[in-house]
């Protein structure tokens, strides 16, 4: 009985845990939603085929750019958001 109760209570804490890793970071979710609507107002961005990936406080923008300016200042404007804490900016510049 004993080692009954003991797997049951694993189980519960097994899934708990995996509950809340699936849920995500609520943080790296609200980092994620303000980097994308800055980028998205942004008239020297605006238009640009971008990813942005937030894990931790650190944003990954990819994608396409027109000018290594946008580029900069999708990186700048990345940075402005309250929370990240580091920005890899893997963008790359293509003009057509």
């Amino acid at each position: 009985m004993r080692r009954l109760l003991s797997l049951l209570l694993l189980c519960v804490l097994l899934l708990g845990a995996t509950a809340a890793f699936a849920q995500g970071n609520p943080e790296d979710d609200r980092i994620y939603d303000q980097v994308r609507l800055r980028l998205a107002n942004n008239p020297e961005v605006k238009g640009a085929a971008l990813e942005v990936k937030v894990q931790a406080g650190t944003v990954t923008l990819q994608g396409k750019v027109r000018t290594d300016k946008a580029k900069q200042k999708a990186e700048q404007l990345t940075h402005k958001v309250k929370g990240v804490k580091k920005v890899v900016n893997e963008l790359q510049v293509s003009p057509t």
